[in-house]
């Protein structure tokens, strides 16, 4: 299985974002799947990437060019594939997933959320996306989601694009269990 992770960068954030991260990177290692992420050597990506790293776990970073010349890319990961755009990082990220999972972040991370969920709402994209809630983290998130169906800029069907979860050990049931989605999504991708 290959999982993609969406998470911050930034150091300067609470230990309970770090103890979710290193759950969830034990948690993904013993169940043998590799992840795609960022290729970031701080935050929750570094952390992640150093367990990954530390037991011999497969993992790829992805990450634009000019990234990698300022040093930000993780130096134990050997597997790495450099991009020109961010866009282009978008879909590389994407590419061949079985899954995304989204930590805690900041505007990179809910931008790539944002992407990938346009994206499956409109078929392009059909693979389960979880969002990790560590202490209720994207509750607002949540809630503004439903706002986009009850004031009905999305349809009721389109809350179950994604599962929220609040616990590391619950990603990958809620990915084992996540809504079927079709290609044919674009016929609803509109309300009516």
């Amino acid at each position: 299985m290959r999982i993609t992770i969406y998470c911050a960068s930034s150091n300067n954030i609470d230990t309970k974002y770090f103890q979710a991260a290193e759950e969830v990177a034990h948690l993904l290692l013993k169940a043998g799947a590799e992840i795609l992420f960022g290729g970031g050597s701080s935050g929750l990506m570094g952390r992640i990437a150093d367990i990954y790293v530390a037991n011999q776990g497969k993992i790829q970073g992805i990450m634009p060019h000019f990234m990698k010349d300022i040093e930000w890319a993780h130096q134990g990961v050997e597997q790495f594939i450099f991009t020109e755009t961010m866009n282009e990082r978008k879909d590389k990220l994407i590419e061949n997933t079985d899954a995304i999972l989204t930590l805690a972040g900041g505007t990179g991370t809910l931008e790539e959320l944002f992407d990938v969920i346009t994206r499956k709402r409109l078929g392009i994209f059909t693979k389960p996306i979880i969002i990790l809630n560590t202490a209720n983290y994207y509750a607002a998130l949540n809630k503004m989601l439903q706002t986009c169906v009850s004031e009905n800029f999305m349809v009721p069907q389109h809350l179950t694009m994604w599962n929220f979860v609040d616990q590391p050990a619950e990603v990958l049931p809620a990915i084992a269990s996540a809504k079927t989605w079709e290609e044919d999504a674009i016929n609803y991708a509109i309300p009516k």
